[in-house]
C-alpha cells in the first residue's frame, strides 16, 4: 500500500492512495501514521479497508511528510561507491552515521527555504527507511521484520555549513526544510528489492542524478541492523541511506542551488517530490 498525510503544515490527516488514483482518507481510522499504527500488522488491516467506502481527498490537496512522530532522522553518509568516487572520498570501513534535526521535515512539494549565508545549498535523493516497530540488538536476518516501509527525500545540504565550518556534519544539514520526505510511505510487500530502485534528479529540467540503490556499499537490512546495535530504533524513525553520484558538490566546477530553482526527483516505485528553493530572507 502507499499511505501519505494530506492536508495543512501541522494538520495533515492520514490517507492512502487508492489504485484508482484517488487521494483516500483513513482519519475515520487511524489518528496519523505515527507510533503503533506503523507496526506492519497495523499497515495490513488499514491496507485491507475497501477503499471505496473511504472519503476521496481533493487531488490538489498538499501532500505532507508521509509519516508523523519521527524520533530520530538518522543518515548514512558516503554510502554509494560510485558517489565517494565523485567526491574524492574512501568508502569507509564502517558506516557514516549523522542526524539530521527533525525539524526539517517538510512535505514532499514543499519549498525549500536557502538559508541565510549560504553558499553551497546541494541536493541528494535518497531512499528512506521507516521503521516499524522498535528494533534493538536485531540480526541482519530479521532486520526488515522491523520495517514498515520507504520512501523519498531529498537531504538537502549546505555544503560550505557542513565542511568548512568546522565541527560535525550536522549542521549543514538541518536547515528549516532541509527534508522533504515522501510523497508515499510504501509499504515494504510492494518493493521486491530495495537493493535495486532507479534513483533520479533533475534541476531545472537537467538530469543531474541518474544512479541506482545496487551501488549502495551498505544495504538497508545491514543499516537497521548496525544502528539497533547501538541505539533502539523506534517507530516513526526515519534512515536516509546515501545518495548516487550527480550531486553539485562533485561536479566540475561544482554547481549549487540559487533563489528560484526547481527541483525534481524520484525513485522508482516509491512516487516523485518537486520543491522550488526560496532564499530564506
Amino acid at each position: 500500500m502507499k499511505f501519505l498525510r494530506h492536508g495543512p503544515a501541522g494538520a495533515e490527516k492520514p490517507g492512502l492512495f487508492a489504485s484508482d488514483g484517488t487521494i483516500r482518507d483513513l482519519s475515520g481510522h487511524v489518528s496519523d501514521l505515527s507510533g503503533a499504527a506503523l507496526d506492519p500488522h497495523a499497515l495490513a488491516k488499514l491496507g485491507a479497508i475497501d477503499t471505496s467506502t473511504l472519503p476521496v481527498v481533493d487531488a490538489s490537496t498538499r501532500l505532507g511528510p508521509c509519516v508523523a512522530g519521527t524520533g530520530k532522522f538518522i543518515c548514512i553518509g558516503l554510502n554509494y561507491s560510485d558517489h565517494a568516487a565523485e567526491t574524492g572520498a574512501t568508502v569507509p570501513p564502517e558506516p557514516i552515521i549523522f542526524m539530521k534535526a527533525t525539524s526539517a521535515i517538510v512535505g514532499p512539494n514543499d519549498d525549500v527555504l536557502i538559508p541565510r549565508g549560504s553558499e553551497k545549498t546541494d541536493w541528494e535523493v535518497e531512499l528512506a527507511v521507516v521503521i516499524g516497530k522498535t528494533a534493538k540488538y536485531v540480526s541482519e536476518a530479521e532486520a526488515l521484520d522491523y520495517v514498515a516501509g520507504y520512501c523519498v527525500t531529498n537531504d538537502v545540504s549546505e555544503r560550505a555549513f557542513q565542511t568548512e565550518r568546522s565541527g560535525q556534519w550536522t549542521k549543514g544539514k538541518s536547515c528549516d526544510t532541509f527534508g522533504p520526505m515522501g510523497p508515499w510511505l510504501v509499504t515494504k510487500d510492494e518493493i521486491t528489492d530495495p537493493q535495486n530502485l532507479g534513483m533520479w534528479l533533475k534541476v531545472n529540467g537537467q538530469t543531474m542524478q541518474n544512479g541506482s540503490s545496487k551501488t549502495m556499499v551498505y544495504g538497508v537490512a545491514f543499516l537497521v541492523s548496525y544502528l539497533s546495535q547501538f541505539m533502539s530504533l523506534h517507530p516513526g524513525d526515519v534512515i536516509s541511506t546515501g545518495t548516487p553520484p550527480g550531486v553539485g558538490m562533485g561536479l566540475k566546477p561544482p554547481r549549487y542551488l540559487k533563489d528560484g530553482d526547481v527541483v525534481e526527483l524520484g525513485i522508482e516505485g516509491l512516487g516523485t517530490q518537486k520543491q522550488t528553493f526560496k532564499a530564506d530572507r
